[in-house]
């Protein structure tokens, strides 16, 4: 059970992990932004950017009723987090003609102080844009599936062709990174270049963007704190969306697997209850005389039950301490050596993630033992039918 717990958050948090270090966790553009070439440009210069990232918390009100009584002294809370950080970029396409070979592309235009630590993580070659501060950087980040489709490899230059004006446009680009997170339908359509270029390239001035990208410290807090932003500081012609909105298909599919974990753990909890319940008829059994004997000396049932029930508890928190030992050495060493392979192009990760975390393991122990103990309740009941003068006979 807490192997499967493990793999399971450990799935949903590698994968939501992937897509939030691409896209970041909340977007600020126009309403009327549909697509990337119907993206409208916006300021560049706003009352939002930067001062978001200073916000470490935010206090907010949620009424708290026992008995449909209020306690109005619970009622004011506060986020685990804030905003860790706001930055700017442009987002256009075009299309890059390498060997008689057609690919379309997104651009991501971003600037030196971009969240470049978590595309790092998935940098199989190659190394950061070299920014410039007078000229456009030239330098561009590919997925290793476009770099795969079009032969390119780092130090490689390619043209790209593009829309500016009413006038088709080209420029030459040097591949200056190779990136894989796994999730091939993001990393086929993405790349990153300089802001600059991507301005460039959409025919925007530089004071002018596509939208904000922003971080937060607590992923448990985004709707919270995007509701902040939108309702408290973005003007009327803004608004800001998270990322699973943005994009709910592949965040509807990770909430899925919230069934598979709870059906999972449920069928081991009904296969342990199984095994627990025999084994206690069994004692039960073996030992008839004694239940006849120590009733004709006049213990109660309950006096009786209780002993074989201490006897269960026993051998499940014994079981419980293996158990554990066990569960949580194999996942430490799968996040450590990471021994299970998988095929990334089916499951998005390359390994068995695992994400433990010591309240779903202090959960899942305290399911069982209390539910398994309850269960054992039934059972027991068969020594309250249990004759004292048959049993002693008993053979």
């Amino acid at each position: 059970m807490i192997l499967a717990s493990g793999i399971l958050k450990g799935f949903k948090s590698e994968i939501s992990s992937k897509i939030f270090g691409l896209w970041g966790h909340i977007h600020i553009n126009t309403p009327s932004l549909n697509s990337v070439i119907e993206s409208k440009a916006i300021q560049l210069e706003q009352t939002f950017y930067p001062a978001l990232d200073t916000i470490a918390y935010l206090e907010y009100e949620e009424p708290v009723s026992i008995f449909g009584q209020e306690l109005k002294w619970l009622r004011t809370k506060r986020t685990q987090g804030g905003i860790q950080k706001i930055y700017p970029y442009v987002q256009t396409a075009g299309i890059i003609a390498e060997e008689g070979q057609l690919e379309g592309i997104v651009f991501k235009g971003v600037d030196k102080a971009y969240h470049w630590e978590k595309l790092k993580e998935y940098l199989l070659e190659g190394e950061m844009i070299a920014f410039n501060d007078s000229v456009p950087s030239r330098d561009i980040i590919i997925s290793k599936i476009t770099a795969d489709r079009l032969n390119l490899t780092i130090g490689d230059q390619f043209q790209i062709f593009f829309i500016k004006g009413d006038r088709e446009n080209k420029r030459r680009f040097l591949v200056k990174g190779i990136y894989n997170t796994g999730l091939e339908e993001y990393d086929k359509k993405l790349a990153f270049i300089d802001m600059k270029m991507a301005q460039f390239i959409a025919d925007l001035p530089p004071e002018k963007v596509t939208g904000f990208e922003l971080f937060v410290d607590n992923i448990e807090d985004l709707d919270r704190i995007n509701d902040y932003v939108y309702f408290d500081n973005l003007p009327a012609d803004l608004y800001s969306q998270t990322i699973k909105q943005k994009y709910p298909n592949i965040f509807d599919w990770l909430e899925l697997q919230n069934m598979n974990e709870y059906l999972i753990l449920g069928l081991l909890l009904i296969i342990c209850i199984i095994n627990m319940i025999t084994v206690l008829l069994i004692m039960i059994l073996e030992r008839t005389r004694m239940i006849g004997i120590l009733k004709s000396m006049g213990s109660t049932n309950w006096q009786v039950r209780k002993i074989f029930l201490y006897q269960a508890a026993k051998m499940i928190l014994y079981g419980l301490l293996i158990g554990n030992l066990i569960g949580i050495g194999l996942a430490w060493v799968q996040k450590r050596f990471k021994i299970i392979t998988l095929n990334e192009e089916d499951y998005y990760v390359s390994y068995a993630p695992i994400d433990l975390d010591f309240e779903s393991v202090l959960f899942i122990n305290g399911i069982v033992l209390i539910v398994v103990l309850f269960t054992l309740l039934i059972p027991s009941l068969v020594i309250a039918k249990i004759s004292p003068i048959k049993s002693i006979r008993f053979d």
